[in-house]
């Protein structure tokens, strides 16, 4: 099988190609990168185990050439602008990212009549202001989008739809909600944690840390988790169809405020305070984002496996090794 995952270097990517080559060691996996702006360290383990392209896929000419060139039976379309902070004041690149770069893949795929199985992993952050009395999310629960990074999404999921419809692409959609664990850039929340934790248990900062808005609510599943959960949505889901995924246990439902306070309880040192900094509050937030997953559970039997405090365990020590190998 050919599978192609683009943002392979990345956090989700880089956890989809160790699962993919763990699983199934004879598949042809190729990977994308673009030239030298790429960071390779999430991968360099792989390297020799992945047929890595450069290419673009803001790029439409670029972005067909690499499609006639491998031809994938499946993508895990992992590629995106996902930090939402900077989505106010780039609005812009992030269409261009998660909506223009996903036309161009669907687009090829049409042009070429390939059988590709198309994965786009959306977002729980597309639904945006969700009241109380619409917990737990559904596939149905009207989408309210409070930030340029959820409009993208939304209208990457939708195109997806629009040729799923129009041309019969076989485009799997599935909205995941919070996964967290090693790799995770150090701008989102929990990493950012950890990343100071780290920085403190090193010496390098005041036991001082700096937030923004922590008291949002959320379901947390580990990266681990996720992924197994992508390739079961390729195996047994319809085409067309729209799949909520992440865990709803309620020892997996928690605010940022108590996975930050955990964390400095885990820490060696002790007395580590914290403090909500100004340049660290988004212009809006989303209060709570916990999904009712059970449709998706019932179709591939999937069920995540590892506890929160194992998440938050495997992302301190990450950050911890980081910065003491100075690569933070």
């Amino acid at each position: 099988m050919r599978i192609l995952i683009t943002g392979i270097t990345g956090f989700v990517g880089s956890h989809m190609a160790d699962f993919l080559l763990e699983r199934m060691p004879d598949i042809e996996l190729f990977g994308l990168k673009r030239w030298h702006l790429s960071r390779m360290d999430h991968i360099r383990h792989l390297l020799g185990k992945v047929t890595m392209i450069d290419c673009d896929l803001t790029d439409p000419i670029g972005t067909r050439e690499m499609m006639d060139r491998v031809r994938p039976e499946r993508i895990f379309h992992c590629a995106a602008e996902s930090f939402v902070s900077p989505s106010w004041k780039h609005p812009s690149r992030y269409m261009t990212m998660n909506y223009h770069a996903t036309v161009n893949l669907l687009d090829a795929i049409h042009t070429f009549g390939l059988p590709t199985l198309f994965h786009i992993p959306g977002s729980g952050e597309e639904y945006g202001e969700i009241n109380e009395d619409e917990i737990p999310i559904r596939p149905e629960t009207v989408l309210r989008p409070v930030n340029p990074y959820a409009v993208s999404k939304i209208a990457q999921d939708l195109i997806g739809y629009v040729y799923y419809k129009s041309y019969g692409v076989k485009v799997i959609r599935t909205r995941a909600f919070n996964h967290e664990g090693p790799r995770r850039d150090k701008v989102f929340g929990i990493p950012w944690y950890a990343y100071q934790i780290a920085c403190v248990e090193a010496g390098l900062q005041e036991p001082l840390l700096k937030v923004g808005h922590i008291d949002d609510q959320r379901n947390f599943t580990h990266v681990r988790d996720m992924v197994e959960a992508y390739w079961l949505a390729t195996e047994k889901c319809q085409p067309g169809e729209l799949y909520l995924i992440g865990s709803e246990a309620p020892d997996t439902i928690y605010t940022f405020r108590q996975a930050l306070e955990r964390l400095i309880e885990m820490s060696t040192v002790r007395g580590i305070r914290y403090e909500t900094d100004a340049q660290y509050v988004r212009p809006t937030n989303v209060p709570r984002l916990i999904a009712d997953t059970s449709a998706f559970r019932q179709i591939t039997g999937w069920e995540p496996k590892i506890p929160f405090q194992q998440i938050l365990d495997e992302t301190l020590n990450y950050w911890r090794q980081q910065v003491k190998e100075g690569r933070a």
